[in-house]
């Protein structure tokens, strides 16, 4: 097991390398979190929902994701609320309080998972979530070290020396835990190091010799690594060489969901990308997009608090072009309802207006793997549905995808500047994207092989876990 001393450590992208090592040595591996907290998601061949990073890190196992993966996803709708998904499925919303007396079912569900995980694979690689010295989280723990407990397994912990405070980050965390959690923690990964090895040494001699646990090694800082991010928005984008660009921006949501939809276009050579926060001055830009959102009615209100509903019909009425994907979609319509009070109290308010249609909120969540065509150019596309609102109206009668299940998906407006979708994943085919981008204004897009770049980046990364890591010393330790 992987486990940080605090979020964004290091944990998911360890895990992915890991596997992708043991993958490459001939090792039926598998990944596995029993908990996760994150609002990018992905759909499973079984139907399920899992975190996005999950999915990534069984593609580096080379075994199709499934729900066992990630047995208990948590996403949160308010800052005290979240929709409780297991084995895949909504269940319910709960507050902290709630959950936390929920815990022991949602136990259940995590060890029956890992049980038929540990019958199929030889190896399963598990991911703790956020930190284990969390004191206030301890009791009925199943993310990180109760679950460790539970099912006798060692504990590699890594930190991000980046941030500073490496070695406080790790003596901290071991003081916080009890005498048999110490014990099980094998020894530590340093991650994100710049500058000279040679440097750090002398306090890696002293961690092991104030702890007597062995550092495991450092991993460097990689650049450029097309990883799935787990939750957070990484703002970074990488350097372009210079020629023409498009400028495209997408609104930070405080409930933004799958943002992950734009990782080709901020790797794309020819695109500006740019993530828009609150209080950030609204660029001009050739394309607008709408991303998913956990809580479409208070994301909308947002926006229009923000100021983008002005700053929309203005982009539009000087031949800027707009795409909603999935929540984008539904705020894009006249009317949003929700008459069981899914997302808030019960009742209805007015969208964008930009289509004629209107979305109703619904109990059952779709969640299906997709495949079809754009309709105006018949370029291939691919990707998933995770909605729970189902939308009605003249204008799906220009739908903007035909399904290969036959199901139109989406809508065009009639002006042809309005892109509207409930596929996630919109820009992962090269074909799709090369034409949507020429459709926003860009005379000759490159065609980028994104699933090529995600490979190359978990390979790259599995090259430096051999490189820098003492491997065979910390996979002895962890057996």
């Amino acid at each position: 097991m992987v486990q940080g001393t605090t979020s964004d450590a290091g944990k998911s992208t360890l895990v992915a390398g890991l596997c992708r090592v043991l993958r490459r040595r001939g090792v039926s591996v598998t990944p596995f979190k029993p908990q996760n907290m994150a609002l990018n998601s992905a759909v499973t061949a079984d139907g399920g929902e899992i975190g996005r990073a999950q999915a990534l890190q069984a593609q580096a196992a080379g075994v199709p994701p499934h729900t066992d993966m990630n047995p208990v996803l948590l996403k949160p709708s308010s800052d005290s609320g979240a929709q409780i998904i297991i084995h895949g499925k909504a269940r319910t919303d709960m507050d902290a309080r709630a959950y936390h007396r929920y815990k022991p079912r949602a136990m259940a569900a995590v060890l029956e998972s890992y049980r038929r995980l540990q019958s199929q694979y030889d190896c399963v690689v598990v991911e703790g979530a956020g930190s284990p010295a969390e004191i206030n989280l301890r009791e009925g723990d199943i993310a990180n070290m109760g679950f460790a407990e539970a099912v006798d397994c060692p504990v590699v912990l890594v930190a991000d020396i980046d941030r500073g405070g490496v070695f406080a980050h790790f003596l901290g965390t071991l003081q916080c835990l009890s005498a048999s959690e110490q014990a099980r923690i094998r020894g530590f990964v340093i991650n994100r190091f710049r500058g000279d090895p040679g440097l750090l040494l002398p306090g890696l001699e002293w961690l092991e010799k104030k702890t007597g646990k062995p550092v495991f090694g450092a991993l460097p800082y990689l650049h450029g690594l097309h990883l799935d991010a787990e939750d957070a928005i990484q703002p970074q984008q990488g350097e372009k060489a210079a020629g023409e660009r498009l400028r495209v921006i997408a609104p930070v949501f405080p409930r933004i969901s799958n943002h992950t939809d734009f990782d080709v276009l901020r790797a794309h050579p020819q695109v500006e990308f740019s993530f828009i926060g609150p209080g950030m001055r609204i660029p001009h830009a050739d394309l607008i997009v709408l991303p998913g959102s956990k809580s479409v009615q208070s994301d909308l209100a947002w926006l229009v608090r923000e100021g983008w509903a002005p700053e929309i019909r203005r982009h539009l009425r000087y031949g800027g072009k707009l795409i909603g994907l999935c929540g984008g979609m539904q705020m894009l319509g006249t009317r949003l309802h929700d008459p069981r009070g899914l997302e808030g109290a019960p009742g209805s308010q007015p969208g964008l207006g930009l289509l004629d249609c209107q979305t109703t909120l619904g109990p059952d969540k779709q969640l299906r793997q997709v495949r079809g065509r754009l309709v105006a150019s018949g370029a291939r596309v691919s990707g998933y549905e995770i909605h729970m609102g189902v939308s009605t109206g003249t204008a799906l009668a220009r739908p903007a995808i035909q399904l290969d299940d036959g199901r139109p998906d989406g809508a065009l407006s009639e002006d042809g500047q309005v892109f509207a979708t409930y596929l996630h994943g919109l820009f992962d085919e090269p074909q799709a994207c090369t034409t949507l981008l020429a459709w926003a204004g860009l005379a000759q897009p490159a065609a980028v092989d994104y699933a090529a770049l995600r490979e190359a980046s978990i390979d790259r990364l599995a090259d430096a876990l051999t490189g820098h890591l003492q491997i065979e010393r910390m996979l002895a330790a962890m057996r």
